[in-house]
C-alpha cells in the first residue's frame, strides 16, 4: 500500500551527481574501518538478534556441505564463513523455501554458473557481502574494449535506424547510476534476510538466472483480485497459485550477463560486484514492468514517462514483492504540479516517531529524499536505507545510514534537522502510521497513475 501521493510521484529516485549529501561528523562503523579484501565483521545484522540461532553444524549433511565448501575458498573468506556460523548467520533459514545460507552457498559451489561468471568469485562475494553489506555499491563500471563490440551488438540488435543506432551506441557508457532504488533493497535483503539472499545470489548467478519465490497476495493488497492487478500491471512472471498466494520469477534483464561478465574480469575498486550487476538488474526489472536494460541502464514501463530510476510506486511494488512483506509507502513531503517543495504532510516530530518506531521493530527504513534548488524546485531525488539511531551528548538525534552511491564501504550518520527536512517518502509497516496518515490502496494508486499516463500520452 501507498499513501496518498502528489506529482512528485512522478519524480524518478535515482542519483545524478550526489550534491549535497554532507555527513555529520565522523562515518560510523562497527569495529573498525574495513577493506574489500580485508572484512570480518558483521555489524547491523538483524541474524544476531534472532531468537534459538544455530552456530554448531548439527547433522552429517551440514558439515559436509561446510567441508566442501571450505575447501575451494581463499583463506580470508575462510574465515568470514567461520565468522558466519560462530554469528548464526550460516545456518539462518529465513528464506522463502527455509533453505539455509549454507544450502545456498553449497549450491553454488557444487553446480554450475551462468555462462563467464566465475564460481569462486561469485561464492567470495555472496559472503563477503551477507558478512559486510555496505559493500554494495551502484556503481557502474567502464566497458573495456575487449567486451566493447558485444555491448554494442546487444544494445542496437535489431535496429536499422542509423540514428537510433547511434543513440545506443553511446548510450552504453553509463556515468550515473539510477540503481539507487534497487540496490537500497538489495542492501535490505542481506541485511536483514541473509539466507534469502544467498537463494537469489544462488539462483540469478546459475544457468537459469532465475529464481522462483512464493507471495502471499495480501502483502500487496487487502482483496486478492486487487493483488492479481498489480501482478498483472507490472508484468510481473507468475503463476497464481490460489486466492492466497502466488509463485513469482525473478529474473535480471536479458543484457544483465553482459554487465556481469564485465565485472568479473575488469571490476575496479568500488564499483559493483557481478553479484550486484545481478542484484539490481533483477529489482529494476520488477519496478519497471520488465523493461530494463542494464547495458544502458535505462527503463521503460507503463507508470513512468522518465528513463532512469524507479518511481514511489514502484519501489513500494519492489519491496514488497521481495520482502514478502506489506510496505507502506508513506509522503511526507507536500509538492506542488511544478515540483516546487511547499510544505510537509505531517510535523516533523511525527515523522521522527514513524521512522524510530520502525527501527525499533528492528526494521531497516528505506527513504526517498530530495534536493532542492534555491526557488525550492525539487532538481534530485535519492534512495538510501536508515539503519539506526543514536543521540549526541547535546540529545540531538543522529540517524545512522546507508548510501549506496557514497564510494563509502560503512555507514554516515545525519542530523535530524539535516535529514528530516529532505525526506520525501519512506517505507514503513502499515501499523506504524495508520492512525496519522491517510491510506490509499496501492491498486488504485497504480491505476490512477496509469490513466494520467494515458491521458497525458492522448
Amino acid at each position: 500500500m501507498v499513501s496518498s501521493v502528489n506529482n512528485i510521484q512522478q519524480y524518478n529516485y535515482s542519483t545524478v551527481s550526489n550534491v549535497g549529501a554532507v555527513k555529520v561528523g565522523t562515518p560510523f562503523v562497527n569495529n573498525q574501518g574495513v577493506s574489500h579484501s580485508n572484512i570480518n565483521v558483521l555489524p547491523f545484522n538483524s541474524s544476531q538478534s534472532v531468537l534459538n540461532k544455530r552456530t554448531v553444524l548439527a547433522s552429517n549433511d551440514e558439515k559436509e556441505k561446510y567441508a566442501e565448501l571450505s575447501k575451494v575458498l581463499d583463506k580470508n573468506t575462510r574465515k568470514q564463513l567461520e565468522l558466519l556460523l560462530k554469528s548464526g548467520v550460516l545456518l539462518n533459514s529465513d528464506s522463502n523455501d527455509h533453505s539455509t545460507v549454507l544450502d545456498n552457498l553449497y549450491k553454488m559451489a557444487t553446480t554450475p554458473r551462468a555462462v563467464g561468471l566465475s564460481r569462486d568469485g561469485l561464492l567470495k562475494d555472496t559472503i563477503t557481502t551477507i558478512a559486510y553489506p555496505f559493500v554494495i555499491t551502484q556503481q557502474f563500471g567502464d566497458i573495456p574494449p575487449i567486451y566493447r563490440q558485444k555491448a554494442l551488438a546487444a544494445n542496437t540488435d535489431g535496429e536499422t535506424n542509423l540514428l537510433k543506432k547511434f543513440v545506443a551506441a553511446n548510450d552504453i557508457d553509463v556515468e550515473h547510476s539510477g540503481t539507487c532504488v534497487a540496490a537500497s533493497i538489495e542492501f535490505n535483503l542481506a541485511e536483514k534476510m541473509p539466507a534469502e539472499f544467498a537463494r537469489f545470489a544462488e539462483g540469478l548467478s546459475s544457468t537459469s538466472m532465475s529464481v522462483k519465490k512464493e507471495i502471499k497476495l495480501r502483502n500487496l493488497a487487502d482483496n486478492a483480485l486487487d493483488s492479481i492487478w498489480l501482478l498483472n500491471a507490472f508484468e510481473m512472471p507468475s503463476e497464481i497459485d490460489n486466492f492466497e498466494s502466488a509463485t513469482l520469477t525473478f529474473a535480471p534483464d536479458k543484457n544483465a550477463i553482459i554487465r556481469a561478465q564485465i565485472q568479473t574480469t575488469n571490476r575496479d575498486p568500488l564499483e559493483r560486484s557481478p553479484l550486484d550487476v545481478l542484484m539490481q538488474s533483477t529489482f529494476m526489472q520488477v519496478g519497471s514492468q520488465q523493461s530494463y536494460n542494464s547495458l544502458t541502464d535505462k527503463r521503460l514501463g507503463k507508470f513512468n514517462q522518465n528513463d532512469k530510476g524507479l518511481i514511489e510506486f514502484e519501489k513500494t511494488f519492489t519491496e514488497s514483492v521481495v520482502e514478502d512483506k506489506s510496505k507502506l509507502s508513506v509522503t511526507y513531503q507536500t509538492v506542488d504540479e511544478n515540483a516546487r517543495l511547499i510544505g510537509y504532510e505531517t510535523d516533523f516530530d511525527t515523522m521522527k516517531k514513524h521512522l524510530l518506531t520502525a527501527l525499533d521493530m528492528g526494521e531497516n527504513v528505506i527513504i526517498g529524499y530530495t534536493q532542492t534548488d534555491q526557488n525550492n524546485i525539487i532538481i534530485n531525488g535519492h534512495e538510501i536505507t536508515i539503519i539506526g539511531y543514536r543521540y549526541n551528548p547535546d540529545g540531538k538525534l543522529v540517524f545512522i545510514c546507508n548510501d549506496t552511491d557514497d564510494n563509502l564501504t560503512k555507514p554516515v550518520e545525519y542530523n535530524e534537522e539535516y535529514l528530516l527536512p529532505k525526506i520525501h517518502h519512506a517505507a514503513l509497516p502499515e501499523s506504524i502510521v495508520a492512525d496519522d496518515i491517510t491510506v490509499t490502496p496501492n491498486w488504485v494508486e497504480g491505476l490512477n497513475i496509469y490513466k494520467e499516463m494515458k491521458n497525458k500520452a492522448a
